[in-house]
């Protein structure tokens, strides 16, 4: 549990100490290595756990500094997601179905794919720019929508709306915000708020989704104990 704990402290809520390292030695080649990981946090299921809302902020607050340049950060960040996105939907469209019908699976939560998959039952294809925001979900929908059939130009252009938002609100807050005394004195602080936050939906909608399901297993059981009618007043 601290191996945990250190790995989460080193790379989420240290993220400046841990991107600063990356681009003192790699310098403009530390943008690849974001790219990487947007698109795997977004591209992959099985990478959900990936820093995506933090890993903007805290680049957006290098590029302020002069570290980054600002154009080329954001460019890479914006087709990050979005390349993520079409290939999770190709996947989900051609592999998914057999996720689906197979009771287990060693790297997928099954959990977080049926949260997905009822929050894009609620929203349809909005789900898509809308989920940008919400980690977790965000990973999930995609391929959820790739399942689904959806167009894929309907769902491209709601993938590239919900990152030019998403992208933008995150990577320039870090460039405008990021060098105020405050936010780098309390630099974790200010991460894990940014985690915290981004974390509300996808909580809210989970205990939701819970609720409903208690819901619909009380209302079976109710039908299966109820008594059958009696035939011809017998």
């Amino acid at each position: 549990m601290s191996s945990l704990w250190a790995l989460f402290s080193k790379y989420f809520l240290h993220l400046n100490t841990a991107l600063g390292d990356l681009i003192n030695t790699y310098h403009s080649w530390t943008l690849l290595l974001i790219f990487a990981v947007i698109f795997c946090e977004t591209g992959l299921v099985v990478t959900p756990f990936l820093p995506g809302d933090s890993l903007l902020f805290a680049a957006g607050t290098f590029a302020g500094q002069g570290s980054l340049p600002i154009f080329w950060l954001w460019l890479v960040l914006f087709l990050a997601p979005v390349c993520g996105d079409s290939a999770n939907y190709w996947i989900g469209r051609f592999v998914g179905p057999r996720v689906l019908k197979g009771e287990k699976t060693r790297f997928l939560n099954k959990e977080h794919l049926q949260r997905a998959h009822a929050f894009y039952e609620k929203y349809g294809g909005i789900s898509v720019a809308i989920g940008r925001f919400m980690p977790i979900i965000r990973t999930f929908v995609p391929f959820v929508a790739g399942i689904g059939r959806m167009r894929y130009p309907r769902f491209l252009a709601y993938s590239i709306g919900g990152t030019l938002a998403w992208v933008s609100i995150l990577v320039f807050a870090g460039y405008f915000f990021g060098q105020q005394p405050f936010v780098q004195k309390h630099f974790e602080i200010v991460i894990l708020a940014i985690i915290v936050i981004s974390l509300i939906p996808s909580v809210v909608g989970y205990l939701q989704h819970r609720r409903e399901m208690k819901k619909n297993s009380a209302a079976m059981r109710d039908v299966a104990v109820s008594p059958e009618p009696s035939e011809g007043g017998e």
